[in-house]
């Protein structure tokens, strides 16, 4: 291997150390902001609105409908942890949209991490990264940590720079180099994105959300 590589690999690695870092950092000091007011869809296209885009607000829970399609924030974000409540019921499948540019397909021309009853009998032969928690087409995630349908599961998701986490319940069922995903699936648009908006990604299933919240990490050059 020439010395070049060498050390373009080190300054890879110790830049990764460095995010890590500045984000426990920061984590330490820093608070979680809501995304939700709980009154409305404030934030996520619908101001003034309880219900928006096949979207039900309702005590600060919002409820897909069957008319659900894309609910997305306002705001792009870049490097973040993400925390939320969801709550299944039986076969339901949604997503959570990372990095998603605000058009287009939220699962390919940004990232969907995949939220679904995997346990359902009509999802027999999954293939892997389709099941809970799996980075869609790119990389499957820890399977066998849900809750039982109906209760509320809590989910983390943290982005710092080309690193994905998330944590299910307490443990880390995926974690992903999208700098790494990207040379395997260079067609994927999504992967090469490094910024975008949260997107739940419905798909005429019944999924409850609570407890949005969102605290800023910093980002390393």
């Amino acid at each position: 291997m020439k010395v070049f590589e060498l050390e373009k690999q080190s300054n890879y690695k110790m830049k990764s150390i460095l995010v890590l870092i500045l984000g426990a950092n920061l984590a330490c000091g820093s608070e979680f902001s809501a995304l939700l007011n709980g009154k409305d869809f404030a934030g996520w296209g619908g101001k003034g609105k309880t219900e928006h885009m096949g979207y039900v607000l309702k005590d600060g829970i919002i409820e897909s409908t069957k008319k659900c399609g894309y609910l997305f924030t306002e705001k792009s974000y870049t490097n973040y942890v993400f925390k939320f409540e969801f709550q299944l019921t039986p076969g339901a499948n949604s997503g959570l949209g990372i990095h998603y540019p605000g058009t287009g397909h939220a699962t390919f021309d940004g990232m969907e991490i995949q939220i679904l009853d995997d346990t359902h009998p009509k999802y027999e032969g999954l293939k892997d990264y389709q099941f809970h928690g799996g980075l869609y087409e790119l990389k499957a995630a820890k399977k066998g940590h849900l809750k039982p349908v109906g209760k509320w599961n809590e989910q983390t998701i943290t982005v710092n720079g080309p690193l994905v986490k998330v944590e299910l319940n307490g443990t880390v069922i995926l974690e992903a180099n999208l700098d790494q995903l990207e040379k395997l699936k260079p067609k994927h648009k999504g992967v090469k994105r490094r910024e975008g908006r949260l997107c739940i990604c419905g798909h005429k299933d019944i999924v409850r959300f609570r407890k949005l919240r969102l605290m800023k990490l910093p980002i390393v050059e």
